[in-house]
């Protein structure tokens, strides 16, 4: 069976409802008192009716409640019960009922108090078949919340405890009466245990919802400032490029000091089209057509022009394309080519002492391969350099199409990215080259 999280315009969190636990389903405050009340009027009115009709053989025209017999012992064989342990046989049947209120919060005591007040009725008035509902409902709940231990061990010594107690007594049972309650009490805890399977595997899968949803919100926030970074680390480069040169030409060279600043103008309004174009893309639906239309993503055609823009800000770039059809490739896989290139560029002009790079852009054993050396600094050797989060977002845009980004020092004292990405159906063709 496939997953809700698999499947296209599934409701998640109806899911949700549809499968969790069926009292999740009712209000705390229902959740709290309706095993109380139902077992209240379950116990109560059944044992009182029993009394009042005199089943535990009270003379004719007593009722239970007769004060006067309060204070009388326990009867010997053969003769009537006092009112007062039927009083204490109908108080007993509120017990159980009542101790429910803490059985979410102290489930294990919960059902030690059942069990005894559901005991202790059999033992006192045998005559009398007092339902035990209260106890029905705290076995169910203690193993439910996970006190197994408290109800096999209440229930279990509560229940043979009677039994012995009645034998040394001299009280007798119904053999059916003692098969018929064990099977009812062995159901009981059986029901428990398949809610608290169920209830785990519901929780379970909550777990791993919540797991897939934080995943899938890293993954988004790590695209959108991949996004955001490599469409504002080139702009902002040049414009803090140009500003310098503006700042040191405007009295000896007024009109380059204009040129310069026309160039922030021109850099500053592609950074403001390219952060809409990402902002309209991640707040589009997809399921939606947009009303309006979103700027085309950059793709390898726009790689001249990207690199003479560098070149306007003192950068010599060596350009070679070696190919054939740029259209043939993937969208995706131009989009990710231009966004490492020009990532590797802006790492150049702000990070290198050198005023040359080159860019190769081919195909090599199956797979596109782009590589940006710079030559760095006469007689520099630079050190291993930590992925910063512009090296991070190239791995990753090489990553997710399945292909692979090396970046370091090279033997001159420059530095090196080198991106390959698959070819789509050629893995394994081509040769350094034409392809």
């Amino acid at each position: 069976m496939s997953s809700s999280a698999e499947t296209p315009g599934y409701d998640s969190g109806w899911s949700e409802r549809r499968r969790g636990w069926p009292g999740e389903r009712l209000p705390p405050s229902v959740r709290l008192w309706l095993p109380v009340v139902v077992s209240l009027l379950v116990q109560v009115p059944t044992t009182a009716f029993q009394l009042w009709r005199g089943r535990w053989g009270l003379p004719e025209g007593e009722t239970p409640f007769d004060t006067r017999r309060w204070a009388e012992a326990l009867p010997g064989p053969g003769e009537s019960a006092p009112a007062a342990v039927a009083v204490l046989v109908l108080a007993l049947a509120f017990v159980g009922p009542l101790s429910l209120i803490a059985a979410r919060r102290f489930p294990g005591p919960v059902v030690m108090i059942s069990a005894v007040a559901a005991a202790a009725p059999i033992l006192i008035l045998p005559t009398v078949v007092t339902p035990f509902a209260a106890l029905a409902f705290a076995v169910v709940l203690g193993i439910v919340r996970g006190a197994r231990i408290w109800v096999y061990a209440s229930v279990a010594l509560a229940w043979v405890g009677t039994i012995a107690l009645a034998g040394l007594w001299g009280i007798s049972f119904n053999p059916f009466r003692i098969a018929g309650t064990t099977f009812v009490l062995v159901l009981l805890m059986g029901a428990g245990e398949g809610l608290r399977r169920r209830r785990e595997a519901i929780l379970e899968h909550r777990r791993s919802a919540d797991a897939r949803r934080l995943t899938a919100e890293q993954r988004e926030r790590m695209r959108i400032a991949r996004e955001l970074h490599d469409v504002l680390a080139h702009s902002l480069s040049q414009i803090n490029v140009q500003a310098g040169v503006g700042l040191h030409l405007i009295d000896s060279q007024p009109q380059k000091a204009a040129d310069a600043l026309a160039n922030i103008k021109s850099a500053s309004k592609n950074a403001l089209d390219e952060v809409r174009t990402v902002l309209g893309i991640l707040r589009s639906d997809p399921a939606e057509p947009s009303s309006a239309p979103l700027a085309p993503e950059p793709d390898l055609a726009g790689l001249p022009a990207l690199i003479d823009s560098f070149r306007a800000q003192g950068l010599g770039v060596a350009y070679v394309n070696l190919l054939e059809v740029e259209s043939a490739a993937p969208a995706a896989t131009q989009l990710a080519l231009y966004r490492i290139c020009q990532e590797a560029l802006t790492n150049v002009l702000r990070h290198s002492r050198s005023h040359d790079a080159s860019v190769y852009l081919g195909i090599d054993r199956g797979a596109y391969l782009l590589t940006v050396t710079d030559s760095g600094a006469p007689g520099e050797r630079l050190p291993p350099v930590d992925p910063g989060g512009g090296l991070l977002g190239m791995r990753e845009r090489a990553e997710l199409l399945g292909g692979t980004l090396r970046a370091g020092p090279t033997e001159s004292g420059g530095f090196l990215v080198e991106a390959r990405l698959p070819l789509p159906g050629r893995a394994g063709q081509g040769e350094r080259g034409n392809g």
